[in-house]
């Protein structure tokens, strides 16, 4: 199936989301089940009302853009979900304050992961204040990190 690329796509609805007081993270095609995904976020989060409040605002519009030239395909509004791995520099300036889990590729100081509190943001490290201090962790040291999730 040939379709308009994400990048593309994320510029054309970016508009419609903000209108609907969202913010759009992301879009993936999963060509396999011909769906497409919006990915969005919101001060205070994302609840089922402004999923389906975004997912109508664009729906009409999307289909005039013509994203996969004709072909039918699903589209799905979704939040990017507790474990979303940061990946913009906003994703981790809107973080700073908070706990956060980092993986690394390779050990460092015997470790592989680290829990703390996100202090800093540079774009190419971050800072975090762990239980044994403050760690420095560069960007190509990460292999994922995001929010840390505490089950009560």
């Amino acid at each position: 199936m040939r379709v308009k690329s994400a990048e593309e796509i994320a510029e054309f609805l970016r508009p419609y989301a903000e209108a609907e007081g969202a913010e759009l993270l992301e879009v993936k095609w999963d060509l396999r089940a011909r769906a497409l995904t919006v990915v969005i976020d919101a001060e205070g989060g994302v609840d089922l009302n402004l999923c389906e409040r975004v997912h109508r605002a664009i729906d009409g519009p999307l289909d005039e853009f013509d994203p996969t030239f004709g072909a039918g395909y699903t589209l799905n509004c979704s939040s990017p979900g507790l474990d979303r791995p940061f990946k913009t520099p906003r994703d981790f300036l809107r973080h700073i304050g908070e706990k956060v889990e980092a993986k690394l590729y390779a050990p460092l100081c015997g470790k592989k992961e680290f829990e703390g509190t996100l202090l800093s943001y540079d774009g190419s490290a971050v800072v975090l204040l762990t239980s044994a201090g403050e760690k420095t962790l560069r960007l190509e040291q990460i292999a994922k990190i995001c929010l840390s999730i505490e089950v009560d």
